[in-house]
């Protein structure tokens, strides 16, 4: 067979812009699977929060539960749609927890150290701007430092590669299991942004009460 034969079946997606169009992939897949999982850790996060500082609970006691509840809520997220597809709920899990484990887990020590070093937002008030401030700015940073461990993870096939493949089986549910409801990652973001502008709108407009009401009792002295 002739070299020129050879070069006629070379493959068809090699060179730069095939290497380009992969990495344009694998940085999309990325982006997709860190917000799947931060609004998993979201929630976790802002019910911890939420949870410890109502009940006044001590910031490593509130920090705890914000881990906890992160990873509850990641893990659930990324297993219904498994549990749909069809997996029992022992081969989901395991899916899941290697998938997941180290994307939740970079986010949680990046929020919660950005969390803890927003002066005043661990003791602020649930109806406090510097709460909600900071909240939005710790899970900020917290996607950008999952980012590239889930880039890194896809590209060894291993984090979200492991569920993707189920993703497409979902439209073929039947029985009980087509009950099982289905969050786009999409909504789950709006929800989530919606939730955390409607607490700082709540928080400035208590602020701007409370600067009235106190300059009100000024005045009338």
């Amino acid at each position: 067979m002739t070299a020129q034969h050879h070069g006629h079946h070379a493959p068809a997606h090699s060179g730069p812009d095939a290497h380009a169009h992969h990495d344009a992939g694998s940085n999309k897949m990325a982006i997709s699977a860190t917000l799947h999982c931060l609004t998993g850790c979201a929630i976790g996060e802002i019910a911890g929060l939420i949870i410890g500082t109502a009940a006044g609970l001590s910031n490593a006691v509130t920090i705890a539960i914000s881990i906890a509840l992160a990873f509850l809520f990641g893990y659930t997220l990324s297993t219904l749609p498994l549990l749909k597809a069809g997996l029992a709920l022992g081969a989901a899990l395991s899916v899941v927890v290697a998938a997941d484990t180290l994307s939740i887990a970079a986010m949680e020590v990046t929020d919660n150290v950005v969390m803890t070093l927003v002066p005043g937002a661990m003791n602020a008030g649930l109806v406090n701007v510097t709460f909600w401030i900071g909240m939005m700015i710790s899970l900020t940073v917290a996607f950008f430092a999952a980012w590239p461990v889930n880039r890194y993870l896809l590209q060894r096939g291993r984090g979200h590669a492991l569920t993707h493949e189920y993703h497409g089986a979902v439209g073929t549910t039947t029985g009980v299991r087509r009950f099982i409801p289905s969050f786009g990652t999409g909504a789950l973001v709006a929800a989530i942004l919606a939730f955390m502008l409607g607490g700082l709108v709540v928080s400035i407009a208590d602020e701007l009460t409370a600067g009235s009401s106190t300059g009100g009792e000024h005045a009338a002295r």
